[in-house]
């Protein structure tokens, strides 16, 4: 399974409540026209994120798709036909972005909270592998925390992105390994 990551904030003069609409319609268009290898999405609410030019309230979209040849058929289907106008409209509104491509290495691929509603947040570790550690001794490491319930390890593929190597999700807090330095962002689900 891969995820293309897209981040993103409103433009200037964008009321929150008019953009994040705009996102569900979008999402909501989405998950009706399903193209090719396309999974899900799941769009967060987030703030503090060190690799966006912005300090303002930002969103991050996770597009979940079986492969890599999944990725054409979202791409070509995300602007066309049923999710055109929804696309365009959100899009229209945004300040900036940036993205990036991930695949699951460990863990359940769920990304927020199975409940119905939406108050609930989760939480995300960046951070990047300790220098000289083997990534079999590295996943081996984060196994025990990879294994409990809704927790997921996710890798950046071929440098692609402007975060760093892994973020580790989860609906609850977790004790990462002392020898990661990790940044944590807390996550609230606006589509799921």
């Amino acid at each position: 399974m891969l995820a293309y990551v897209f981040w993103h904030w409103p433009g200037a003069g964008v009321e929150a409540d008019s953009y994040e609409k705009d996102l569900r319609d979008f999402h909501r268009a989405l998950a009706q026209a399903k193209p090719a290898g396309f999974q899900r999405s799941v769009v967060f609410r987030l703030a503090g994120a060190p690799w966006l030019a912005t300090s303002g309230p930002a969103y991050e979209e996770w597009y979940l798709v079986d492969g890599s040849g999944g990725l054409d058929p979202l791409n070509e289907g995300a602007v066309s036909g049923l999710c055109k106008e929804p696309h365009d409209r959100a899009a229209r509104q945004a300040g900036g972005g940036t993205a990036g491509l991930y695949r699951v290495r460990a863990g359940e691929p769920k990304l927020a909270p199975p409940a119905a509603g939406l108050e609930e947040w989760s939480l995300a570790w960046w951070f990047a592998k300790p220098a000289g550690v083997r990534y079999e001794d590295f996943y081996a490491q984060l196994a025990p925390l990879t294994r409990q319930p809704g927790v997921s390890l996710w890798g950046r593929q071929m440098t692609l992105g402007p975060t760093p190597e892994f973020t580790l999700r989860s609906p609850a807090p977790l004790d990462l390994p002392g020898a990661l330095e990790a940044f944590r962002l807390e996550l609230q689900p606006l589509w799921r």
